[in-house]
């Protein structure tokens, strides 16, 4: 009898994997056919990669790493992600929360004094609710080839006094300086440069070994393998060239020197192992991980986020949305070069993460790949 049982096993084991596989190996062809199509018609550099319950359906690398020397881009390039990072910001803090080193009621100027904007709780930097003016008219007059800093935003702060947009709590406007003080935060209270400390409590214990707080053009004395710099198409040039050149991108130099909203780089496998982490609350308890990714506050419909992502709610650091595929954890990232989505749907429990070097249109590419994966 129980040898009868384990021949019915092993025949229908016989059938099952072969089909699995075949139904597999067809999905991937219709993502890949999906993607040799946006290369074609859009241009599309960048690297791709798809899971389905943490393992890998699709990933490519397509063009260039390098315009230049033609290098091209491997599934161990890194990227710069754009604002991707605000959500390893996130952590960063919520970590420290845990630990009991701060309170998400703490003010602004608790740790800040000098700061001329009362009232503002790490919430509201974490959600942005703050009102905080933009550090963007800070760079508008700083020298084009010098680096700032999250210090010279501070000193900014303090110094100019830029109004703010509106009370704390009363709106939702999207605020890189807030996360800029948040990563300044984090420094203040862990002792580290903002770069250790998140190596140590989250890139290293998630074994993200090609993540890291970096830039190409700042960080001194460092470089990176597989680095994929970022192009911008220039009309009058008729190519993809680093923004640095040109007048219209003065600000990238400068910006390069600030952390916390941005200059997190990784990799489509390392962005993976984060999305499983925040899946699998590996670094925060189930309870304060359950508050980051859930809707904390709406996001203004006439906000540019909400234009061009109809995302409705925003968590700590993190877009929380409902579209036709389903419930999604999302964030985005553009800066001159880079275009970047992660976007991982709950229940399907699908990864997608599009990360251009080119800043072609991933928002529209993500999308596609979302229809093919839950076949709408």
């Amino acid at each position: 009898m129980q040898k009868a049982f384990l021949i019915l096993i092993w025949i229908i084991l016989l059938i099952w994997l072969p089909l699995r596989t075949s139904a597999q190996n067809k999905l991937a062809a219709q993502l890949d056919s999906f993607m040799q199509t946006k290369v074609a018609t859009q241009h599309f550099n960048g690297n791709v990669l798809v899971a389905k319950s943490g393992k890998v359906v699709y990933q490519k690398a397509f063009g260039y790493r390098n315009y230049t020397t033609k290098e091209p881009l491997t599934n161990n390039s890194v990227f710069e992600l754009a604002s991707i990072s605000k959500q390893f910001t996130a952590v960063g803090i919520l970590l420290l929360v845990e630990k009991g080193k701060l309170k998400l009621s703490d003010t602004l100027r608790k740790f800040f004094p000098e700061l001329p904007y009362p009232n503002i709780t790490i919430r509201h930097l974490l959600t942005h609710t703050s009102g905080l003016p933009d550090y963007m008219d800070m760079l508008k007059t700083w020298p084009t080839n010098q680096f700032a800093s999250n210090q010279d935003v501070l000193a900014f702060l303090i110094k100019t006094k830029p109004a703010s947009f509106f009370k704390p709590g009363e709106k939702w406007k999207y605020s890189n300086a807030a996360f800029v003080l948040l990563a300044s935060i984090i420094e203040k209270i862990s002792g580290q440069p903002f770069p250790d400390y998140m190596n140590k409590n989250i890139f290293k214990p998630l074994r993200m070994q090609h993540t890291s707080i970096y830039n190409s053009r700042h960080s001194a004395g460092a470089s990176m393998a597989n680095y994929a710099y970022g192009y911008v198409y220039s009309e009058r040039r008729d190519r993809y060239i680093l923004p640095d050149s040109l007048l219209s991108y003065g600000f990238v130099i400068p910006r390069d020197g600030i952390q916390g909203d941005g200059n997190v780089n990784a990799t489509t496998a390392d962005l993976l192992k984060w999305d499983r982490a925040l899946k699998n609350n590996s670094l925060l308890s189930t309870k304060t991980q359950q508050q980051m990714l859930s809707p904390q506050v709406t996001v203004d419909p006439s906000s540019a986020m909400y234009l061009a992502t109809k995302i409705k709610s925003y968590g700590y650091g993190i877009g929380v949305g409902t579209n036709k595929y389903g419930n999604y954890l999302w964030h985005g990232g553009n800066q001159p070069g880079y275009a970047t989505n992660l976007i991982q749907y709950v229940e399907e429990d699908i990864t997608i993460i599009v990360l251009s070097n080119n800043a072609s249109n991933v928002l529209e590419i993500t999308e596609g790949l979302a229809g093919l994966m839950i076949a709408k």
